[in-house]
């Protein structure tokens, strides 16, 4: 139980970190150039992604610490991907521009 209810909590701290720099913009980068029709065009916005990443290398270190990071990493790498694939399903970092 102790372990599923960590995993949940490390899941929505991913995707609020996802969101946050989605929206927050704090490297302020533009990756993929998408352009759809002539007047709109798709960027993403990887901000979100590198501060979930660095979260993850931050709770990895902690667990290390800790002594149990052969416990639960599995688990934070579950979390870790189930909040990137969720927050990919929600279009979080895809800004669409009007020309």
């Amino acid at each position: 139980m102790k372990k599923f209810l960590s995993t949940f909590l490390q899941f929505f701290l991913f995707l609020l970190t996802f969101a946050i720099g989605s929206f927050a913009h704090p490297f302020n980068l533009r990756w993929g150039l998408t352009v759809t029709t002539p007047t709109v065009t798709r960027y993403f916005v990887p901000d979100g992604l590198l501060l979930m990443v660095i979260l993850l290398i931050l709770i990895l270190i902690m667990e290390a610490l800790m002594k149990r990071l052969r416990t639960f990493a599995p688990w934070t790498a579950l979390a870790f991907v189930l909040a990137a694939i969720v927050g990919y399903a929600m279009k979080l970092g895809f800004i669409t521009r009007d020309l």
